[in-house]
């Protein structure tokens, strides 16, 4: 049983399940919004909001704290410099979930995530 399990494991192992998320939060900072399925999108959420209220800051440990999660000088550049000053007055809630259909393969729920503006 799952109670009060903390995160989602995708059916991945560990290093995977950190990869994906990584690539993810890269493709959403680059493109400002990707369809994925709901359970990456709903696991996503977290994870990109723990950067962005690690990059509102803007000082060079925040460059650090990003770059160490996401390993790409361009989205952590993007992030810190464009997408998180945005939010600087916000307390949280960066992203929106929006379901948008059924796969036709496996029939998996979808979703757009995107940044909310």
């Amino acid at each position: 049983m799952r109670h009060r399990h903390g995160y989602r494991k995708l059916g991945r192992t560990s290093s995977h399940r950190a990869a994906l998320l990584k690539n993810l939060s890269i493709a959403l900072i680059k493109s400002g919004k990707i369809e994925t399925t709901l359970q990456k999108a709903k696991e996503l959420r977290s994870y990109i909001e723990k950067l962005v209220t690690r990059a509102r800051v803007g000082d060079f440990n925040a460059h650090r704290i990003v770059f160490a999660s996401l390993q790409d000088k361009e989205s952590t550049k993007k992030l810190v410099d464009e997408v998180a000053p945005k939010f600087r007055d916000r307390k949280g809630g960066y992203t929106r979930i929006i379901k948008t259909r059924l796969r036709r393969g496996d029939a998996a729920e979808m979703a757009f995530i995107e940044f909310v503006e």
